[in-house]
């Protein structure tokens, strides 16, 4: 058994300026509602290694991890992957950017599973992310949005 994650969100802004704000690493504290810090490791072209950090839990734990993303910006997508998989076997993440009438599509595509001695399996975690992706899309989407309304 393995976890799948599929959730999109049409974002009214161009392209252009989606990718730019949502690819802005050390930018996600202010973008995100659930990440305290970034810490950029590695840069090599298109390649990023990077820790995230998040705000405490409501049992005060903090989650840390290593990850690395990899921005394709002529096909609009964006591969990334847990380097310190904490309680998951495998984390693969794949963000896409399509152009649409009235904006942005954007699409976020986790695939993992759960280590055996994970305080959560496979299916609650489905259903966390599904969850958790949707409040965070729907947090960028009007952030972005506001953004264009400054311009």
């Amino acid at each position: 058994m393995s976890g799948h994650t599929d959730n999109t969100i049409v974002i009214a802004a161009p392209v252009d300026l989606v990718w730019e704000i949502t690819n802005d690493l050390e930018n996600w504290p202010q973008l995100f509602s659930e990440y305290a810090s970034v810490e950029v490791l590695n840069r090599e072209g298109a390649r990023t290694t990077f820790r995230l950090t998040m705000h405490p839990d409501e049992n005060g734990q903090i989650w840390s991890w290593v990850s690395e993303r990899e921005t394709d910006r002529p096909a609009l997508s964006v591969r990334a992957r847990r380097v310190e998989p904490g309680p998951f076997e495998y984390m693969d993440i794949r963000w896409e950017y399509t152009e649409v009438p009235g904006g942005t599509s954007m699409r976020w595509i986790q695939d993992f599973a759960m280590k055996p001695t994970a305080p959560v399996d496979d299916a609650g975690m489905t259903n966390h992310i599904n969850r958790n992706s949707r409040i965070q899309m729907e947090l960028i989407r009007d952030k972005v949005e506001k953004h264009v309304g400054k311009g």
